[in-house]
């Protein structure tokens, strides 16, 4: 069973897919996070019940299913237990420093532009009067200033992901099964988390762990599960259903935004929307699984397009998504502060969506490059001489 299983793991790990959908979701998450920005109209959560934050989670599951199966199976729980923790720990490292910095930079700014009102629009009113509490409560993951709430959900996704990964290897459905028992749960009784100074978490974790365990069930899929699948997907009634589905998400999204063009029911808006995002709400669950379901039969593994220049941007950022998140955080603000000082002009709105994704791109890109730099030997011989130059003893 493990062989195969390592032999699965092995013909997905390098997926050009993923990188790709994860490199949209950062963009995506950048231009959502600009409050008010009209660029932000082209994103996935204009056309239907879920968007970038869901495509995140999924494939964040999905690529640590693949990287961290395949080291359990190899070298064990311990190992890969504390392989998983690091990265924990650098994505604890990186909300530290994002937090600490980015609530200080809002109060410098508001104070200095006299704009009081985006403390309160950035949720960070507790920074004024309660200070060293808010920093507390920032470490303890409690506070909530906006866009940093994807952030907090992966850290505590990837904090138990030890327990699901052991169970996904050896009972990958019963842990499946579990994953949607504690989302039907948590929904029934409306269990979350609580945040600081009131309240609870944007994106509720006994809900929203059910994609990210998703992904990692479809990632650890035997090859009778993924032939299964493939078959479903030459079916096409399944492929004309998911279709309806879509474009009826499509009709109540544009209804929501225009109630008084009558599009749809008022009955249907009511039981549809506001979509209920905090606790991932069924449809929204659907909504994403046809999209997946849709995008897999129509982008192969070996599309010729990922050769393609336009997209290499987008897959780079992908595979940098860590780095390229953190400065979409800071870009997003700095965004804002734009678009609320300057002019109000649709010109403005692309300029500032095109420089942020231009920037979160070259960080992308310059992350890549330091990271082949350190993988480079140290030492090289000279051409001439043919004899090692210095620092090659040093081994």
């Amino acid at each position: 069973m493990y062989l195969s299983m390592k032999a699965e793991l092995a013909a997905r790990d390098g997926d050009l897919r993923l990188c790709l959908l994860l490199g949209i979701a950062a963009w995506f998450l950048f231009l959502d996070h600009v409050p008010h920005n009209a660029v932000s109209l082209l994103t996935m959560r204009n056309f239907g019940f879920s968007g970038a934050t869901d495509l995140f989670v999924f494939i964040g599951g999905y690529t640590a299913a693949i990287l961290y199966g395949r080291m359990m199976l190899e070298r064990g729980f311990v190992v890969t237990a504390t392989r998983i923790f690091k990265r924990l720990w650098q994505l604890y490292a990186a909300y530290i420093v994002l937090f600490v910095i980015y609530i200080d930079l809002i109060g410098y700014v508001a104070r200095k532009s006299r704009a009081s009102e985006l403390i309160g629009e950035f949720n960070v009113t507790g920074i004024v009067d309660h200070t060293i509490r808010t920093l507390i409560h920032g470490l303890l993951l409690q506070a909530k200033p906006l866009n940093l709430d994807v952030l907090q959900l992966f850290i505590v996704l990837l904090a138990i992901f030890p327990l699901v990964l052991v169970g996904m290897v050896r009972r990958p459905n019963i842990t499946m099964a579990g994953s949607i028992g504690l989302y039907t749960a948590a929904c029934h009784f409306d269990w979350n988390l609580s945040s600081f100074p009131d309240g609870k978490w944007y994106l509720n974790p006994f809900c929203w762990q059910l994609l990210f365990v998703f992904g990692a069930w479809l990632a650890l899929s035997g090859a009778n599960q993924m032939r299964a699948l493939r078959t479903l997907q030459e079916f096409v009634i399944l492929r004309a259903v998911a279709w309806l589905y879509l474009l009826f998400a499509l009709a109540v999204t544009v209804a929501g935004k225009f109630p008084q063009g009558g599009l749809v029911p008022d009955l249907l808006r009511d039981v549809f929307l506001p979509d209920d995002k905090e606790n991932l709400a069924p449809h929204r669950v659907l909504h994403f699984l046809a999209l997946a379901f849709l995008f897999a039969y129509l982008v192969p593994r070996d599309w010729r397009g990922f050769r393609w220049s336009a997209l290499q941007p987008i897959i780079k950022c992908g595979q940098e998504w860590l780095a390229v998140f953190c400065a979409g955080v800071f870009l997003s603000f700095a965004g804002h502060l734009v678009l609320i000082t300057g002019p109000d002009s649709l010109v403005l709105h692309i300029l500032v969506s095109i420089a942020g994704i231009s920037i979160m791109t070259a960080v992308a890109y310059y992350v890549s490059w330091s990271k082949r730099q350190d993988h480079k030997p140290a030492l090289k011989t000279h051409a001439m001489t043919g004899l090692p130059e210095q620092g090659r003893f040093a081994k």
